[in-house]
């Protein structure tokens, strides 16, 4: 087993009915720009009446059609926000967690100390996000997994990873390994993948190769570290 292998992300995600909502981020292949990516995937046909907005540079999940909402509390949130140079990207609510817990001075992970897995029993969604740090000379970058310790959800699991950036190298956390009842939530370590330097290349490996029939929406932005300047995609499939 190579634990250093690292892959293009459509092979990561190729053939997989059902990895959930997944997070990427890395390093372009030239070492100029943060990337980031969020997708959601859903089964039911309230997690599949949803769409991403973005708003003064924050993306939102938000329902296609508002009169077939049935249950708001785990499937509207603000995916990604920016708090001074470190962007936030996550799998609900959370972000806003993390977002205040910097404000007040905590640490990525301390900020996330007061949240634990989604309560949808019985598959117990993972609480997964991610922090880049836009540091032209020391770029970083954390993930966190919050998840249920057991199958009857009695406590909660907190795994957090931090990683130098380095060109071309990536990681890629998702809620569930596959499909099933109840959806197995996800094992190990955040997933090397391969970045490259093109955003529409990245874009386009991940929407074409996320399952065509639960596949929901797509969000990608790249920032250049010493300029700021920032690019961004975003695909729903709903419209």
């Amino acid at each position: 087993m190579n634990i250093y292998e690292t892959l293009p992300i459509a092979d990561r995600i190729r053939g997989n009915s059902y990895v959930g909502r997944g997070i990427v981020l890395g390093l372009s292949e030239d070492g100029e720009k943060a990337v980031a990516a969020y997708f959601i995937m859903g089964r039911s046909a309230n997690s599949r009446n949803r769409i991403f907005t973005v708003k003064q540079g924050e993306v939102f999940t938000e329902p296609f059609d508002a009169a077939k909402v049935e249950d708001p509390s785990l499937i509207i949130y603000a995916a990604l926000r920016q708090f001074e140079n470190r962007l936030i990207v996550t799998n609900g609510n959370q972000t806003d967690t993390i977002y205040e817990g910097l404000a007040a001075g905590k640490t990525f992970s301390e900020a996330l100390e007061s949240r634990c897995f989604e309560p949808d029993r019985p598959n117990f969604t993972p609480r997964i996000s991610g922090a880049f740090t836009l540091d032209a000379e020391k770029p970083h970058y954390e993930m966190s997994i919050l998840k249920s310790v057991d199958a009857e959800g009695s406590d909660c699991a907190r795994y957090t990873f931090s990683y130098p950036a380095k060109p071309g190298l990536g990681h890629f956390i998702h809620t569930y390994v596959c499909d099933g009842s109840p959806i197995p939530t996800f094992q190990g370590e955040p997933e090397r993948i391969c970045v490259g330097n093109d955003i529409d290349a990245l874009t386009a490996e991940l929407w074409e190769n996320l399952d065509a029939d639960n596949k929901i929406s797509l969000y990608v932005r790249t920032v250049e570290l010493r300029t700021g300047r920032m690019e961004e995609r975003l695909i729903n499939k709903n419209q």
